[in-house]
């Protein structure tokens, strides 16, 4: 009891609530504006913005502003529930509204209100689709209050990018967002980049982007390095191996590791004594995937082959991910194990997580149907709230408890004798499968029974809006993945109500109870009738995972014994939902742990991209900033090698072979130089000669923009090739801190310090290299970077 009232938004509600009402009571005075008296509130209200009220005093105009302008230009007036979620949009948090409750029209206040400071508003979606139907739609009601909208897809060219984030309000994909950010932190020139700062973004389906895609590092890569023939051989070894005797498999970890049988043959097979010495590293790692694609990546599930290439699909919308490839060489361990030409290996030349991505922004907010259940994940990592908003009619929709079947096969046909049941009285019926495998397995049941039907997975997903909107007519069939059309509403064809409306079907249940929730949103919208059902069996993969010893207890205790018996019970559904819990709390710990570890190279490319954009961005001259590198670097060198006050200890050879390497000419600096001199005279005898070298330059090139050119030539070409060498370094660092832990130290820990370590040794080799670069470099005309 305590705990229900500690969570519950009731408070939170009624507190907005009290603002909704304030919108509300403009309502009459904004319905006798004319058209032109309302678009006027729009500069009306920046002027006040500019004069120093905050977005917060004129919330409730903007909002009542807003609404009534989506009265006349769209013809949909916000519901005051709709209100209560704009508002808490715009206070950085998310607003879980049920599928059908006109999330689009919603977001239409906050942005509104947030676009007035000129500072630009993103508006987030899952897909292209989406976006553009988003940006058309609302872009009308923004248009005709005087504010500009941009579409950002990813075939634009950089100045249409660059216009599209320019404007008041900009639509956007998540991954487009990702990457237009990492080019941003790669362009060479200022006039090369696309976006402004990040200020304020409403993301939809939040649930979706940032915890299913949390821990999805978006990659920018290049610098080819040819494969090797080692994951043809490596592949062609584990597909020999035998389950339990050469390998075993952790089902609830998804983790697989060799048996003691099984490196005896790998040993045999490779001609090796030990296979895990150190100068066999390449191959255990090669062979480690080779066998996860082969005994734990499942074709159908987890990718698909598509014209001789394999694709990624994404497990919580059945999409295939264009474009995506899995990362350390699992994509070509797979290549192999499938016979399709195994592509070549890249160099990270830039990454980021959507996690830290998302954390840039100045606020955040999101909308979906189903976050309550990673209320404390979003408060933990993003600092939201969820904010549970009341639906504007009530829901009528009926859950049924779950019913189990022993088999996969008496499950299936379960489902399909119900589908018919269904379809020959009209009802029409969306069925939700967990992987493409499943939605073709019922499909051709239904093709038996001759039901004509639609099934939406990711060979098909093009027309997905379409099947989707279709979904709810009379006698339709609807078999889809998960993808269900987030974002499309499926609405009821003449009749269908008085059928008891859509009937929602799940063969499986998902990990993430989130995204059962989401499948049974689809029906029932905005107190329209509707039924849900969820189909079980033992050899479903959560049960196999996590859940089917307790529900064999359960069985046992409700005694039953025939293997055709079928069990439906709110018992066997709260069992499923804490074997969900388990996994739902190991997926969670994993998102944070992964943050953590991502912490420490957030840090390290925010201070990289920081100075680059201030290299970038020099208008004047960079010499500051150049001879304090130099500077460092002859402070650093000089103490190496010219310690203590005895000469005789001196290793001045080696002093002067750097100097000469790395410097100026052998004339220039010699023996002389250092013998009787102190450490600091010599340093400073360097300096000298660097300023010498500097003045000399800058004659050579007597146009000051020149000369700056060059400047920014020399520390971009230096930074540009020893950053991606860092980023290669670090994940391999990453890879092998774990086996720190077997000697009683902090993994973390051990990886902050190392990471460190390794990142003062990159500024100190890019402080070199420009020292290099700047000292030797032979100046010819047409400078370009």
């Amino acid at each position: 009891m305590i705990r229900k009232w500690v969570e519950s938004d009731a408070r939170e509600v009624k507190r907005i609530g009290k603002i909704a009402d304030k919108v509300m009571s403009y309502a009459d005075d904004f319905a006798k504006l004319s058209d032109e008296e309302l678009q006027a509130k729009t500069p009306a209200f920046k002027e006040r913005l500019a004069q120093g009220e905050t977005l917060d005093d004129i919330l409730p105009e903007a909002f009542a502003v807003a609404r009534e302008g989506a009265r006349r230009v769209l013809g949909l007036y916000p519901y005051r529930v709709q209100i209560i979620g704009g508002i808490t949009l715009h206070e950085g948090n998310i607003a879980e509204m049920k599928t059908g409750e006109g999330k689009t029209l919603t977001a239409t206040m906050p942005v509104y209100l947030n676009a007035l400071s000129g500072l630009g508003v993103h508006v987030i979606t899952v897909n292209e689709y989406l976006s553009e139907r988003d940006a058309t739609e609302m872009g009308e009601l923004y248009n005709w209050l005087g504010l500009s909208v941009g579409l950002n897809l990813s075939d634009k060219s950089p100045e249409e990018k660059r216009e599209a984030y320019n404007s008041d309000i900009t639509y956007s994909t998540n991954s487009e967002l990702g990457f237009d950010y990492l080019r941003d932190n790669m362009v060479a020139y200022k006039e090369q980049m696309v976006q402004r700062g990040l200020n304020f973004a409403v993301v939809d389906e939040v649930d979706s982007i940032l915890i299913d895609e949390a821990r999805t590092p978006l990659i920018i890569s290049g610098g080819a390095t040819k494969s090797t023939g080692l994951y043809v051989r490596a592949d062609a070894f584990v597909k020999t191996l035998k389950e339990t005797e050469d390998f075993k498999i952790d089902w609830a970890t998804k983790t697989i590791g060799l048996t003691e049988s099984g490196i005896i043959k790998a040993e045999s097979h490779f001609g090796l004594d030990n296979l895990y010495d150190t100068e066999n590293t390449a191959l255990t790692h090669h062979l480690d995937q080779a066998l996860r694609a082969n005994f734990i990546m499942q074709r159908d599930i987890d990718y698909m082959v598509k014209d001789g290439e394999v694709l990624i699909v994404d497990s919580f919308t059945g999409r295939a991910m264009e474009g995506r490839r899995f990362s350390d060489g699992l994509h070509q361990a797979i290549e192999a194990k499938e016979g399709v030409e195994i592509q070549d290996e890249n160099q990270t030349m830039a990454n980021i997580t959507y996690q830290n991505l998302f954390r840039m922004y100045t606020k955040l907010a999101g909308m979906t149907g189903t976050a309550k259940t990673e209320a404390e994940e979003f408060r933990e990592i993003y600092n939201m709230l969820v904010i549970t908003i009341p639906t504007n009619k009530p829901v009528i929709r009926l859950d049924e408890a779950d019913v189990l079947y022993p088999t996969l096969e008496s499950k299936f046909n379960a489902v399909a004798a119900d589908i018919e049941r269904r379809h020959k009285k009209g009802q029409p019926v969306l069925v939700g499968t967990v992987a493409i495998e499943s939605s073709e397995r019922l499909s051709d049941l239904l093709d038996k029974l001759h039901i004509p039907h639609t099934v939406l997975n990711a060979k098909n997903h093009l027309k997905e809006a379409e099947i989707v909107m279709n979904a709810g007519q009379r006698g339709a069939v609807t078999i889809a993945t998960n993808m269900a059309g987030r974002g499309t509403d499926i609405k009821l064809g003449p009749g269908v109500k008085a059928l008891g409306g859509l009937a929602v079907l799940g063969t499986e249940r998902h990990e993430s109870r989130r995204i059962d929730n989401q499948l049974r949103g689809r029906s029932g919208r905005q107190g329209d009738p509707g039924i849900t059902q969820f189909y079980l069996s033992l050899e479903d993969d959560l049960m196999k995972r996590f859940g089917s010893d307790r529900i064999k207890a359960v069985l046992q205790s409700l005694q039953v014994a025939d293997d055709d018996q079928v069990i439906k019970s709110r018992m066997v559904s709260r069992q499923v939902e804490s074997a969900q819990k388990r996994v739902e709390g190991n997926n969670y710990d994993t998102r944070k742990q992964t943050l953590q570890y991502d912490d420490v190279m957030r840090e390290q490319c925010e201070v990289i991209y920081k100075q680059r954009q201030q290299v970038i961005n020099e208008t004047d001259t960079l010499k500051p900033v150049l001879m304090a590198m130099i500077k460092r670097t002859i402070n650093r060198i000089v103490d190496t090698h010219i310690q203590g006050t005895d000469p005789a200890k001196w290793d001045s050879d080696a002093l002067l072979d750097w100097v000469h390497a790395n410097m100026v000419s052998d004339e220039a600096f010699t023996q002389a130089d250092i013998d009787g001199h102190t450490a600091d005279e010599i340093k400073a005898k360097l300096m000298d000669l660097v300023e010498a070298n500097y003045q000399d330059k800058s004659e050579q090139l007597p146009d000051k923009s020149q000369m700056l050119e060059f400047e920014k030539v020399v520390i971009l070409r230096v930074v540009d090739s020893l950053w991606p060498d860092h980023i290669d370094a670090m994940d391999q660092l990453r890879q092998a801190i774990g086996l720190r832990g077997y000697g009683q130290m902090n993994p973390l820990v051990e990886y902050q310090e190392e990471g460190f370590r390794m990142f003062e040794e990159m500024v100190g080799a890019i402080d070199e290299n420009t020292t290099r670069l700047f000292m030797k470099a032979q100046i010819r005309q047409n400078i370009e970077r």
